[in-house]
């Protein structure tokens, strides 16, 4: 049976561990090797899933888990095969936080009937939160947001994002560099954020204009592609078409910013 959740408490929860690891922000060495790099790299995994899952498991016990594993594609061509559960990106943007950077952020999404129906995205250094219901709206810190308007593609801000994972898609760097070249021919600001969930939020708050990644990442995009859809943003393949679990590439912005994009392809 899949019962109601307590949106205030799941927030607070994913509250608590992102203040948690802003107390140690910048405390820690910078690391200078691969090995030193992926010692912090699983602490911050470990401790981030060791404080989320018994805690909210206390009140939602039949509610299983699954970590995300965003160097695994296959994993994340289809959801799990549970009616519902909850998805971990512990620290999306961890890179950013082991070398002292802001844009990092704590995030859980609740999947439910293989699609995203309840997410959060913290981000600790603003003290922002974005969470989604799915049908209820998209909202920063308990006010609701919606995707941005402009028409002027010079005023606009894009982005563009890869995933780490081994890669799989056939000519990804020439894809890659074409996307990239095609946003900067086209809009007036292009920039690389860092963390996949926080810039889709951004989207559904207006800050950023269009999302766009060539490459799978399904894992790290399903909070803020909830987030963002609710706050009224096309989620979409980046030649246009419906986005679907499991397709290698996506395009988010509002209806308008996308049929701009789009149009500009022809």
């Amino acid at each position: 049976m899949q019962n109601e959740i307590n949106t205030t408490l799941i927030i607070d929860a994913v509250k608590q561990i992102g203040k948690q690891f802003l107390d140690s922000y910048k405390k820690k060495e910078i690391p200078t090797t691969k090995e030193a790099f992926l010692v912090q790299l699983e602490e911050i995994e470990t401790t981030c899933f060791n404080f989320l899952k018994p805690l909210i498991n206390q009140h939602y016990p039949d509610i299983p888990w699954v970590a995300d594993d965003e160097f695994d594609p296959d994993a994340q061509l289809q959801p799990a095969d549970y009616g519902q559960y909850w998805l971990c990106d512990t620290m999306d943007g961890a890179v950013q936080y082991i070398q002292h950077l802001p844009g990092w952020t704590i995030n859980l999404v609740l999947i439910r009937n293989g699609q995203p129906y309840f997410a959060v995205v913290y981000d600790p250094v603003a003290d922002e939160v974005f969470s989604a219901k799915q049908t209820e709206g998209a909202y920063l810190n308990g006010s609701r947001i919606k995707a941005g308007l402009k028409a002027d593609t010079d005023v606009m801000v894009a982005v563009f994002e890869y995933g780490h994972q081994a890669k799989k898609t056939a000519n990804f760097e020439q894809k890659i560099a074409g996307s990239v070249a095609h946003l900067i021919k086209n809009f007036g600001v292009v920039r690389n954020y860092g963390p996949h969930a926080l810039q889709l939020a951004y989207v559904g708050a207006g800050r950023i204009d269009l999302f766009l990644q060539e490459d799978l990442d399904t894992h790290n995009w399903l909070a803020g592609i909830l987030i963002a859809q609710e706050a009224g943003a096309e989620v979409l393949t980046s030649d246009g078409q419906p986005w679907i679990w499991g397709t290698d590439n996506l395009l988010v912005a509002g209806k308008e910013i996308a049929a701009l994009y789009l149009t500009s392809l022809t």
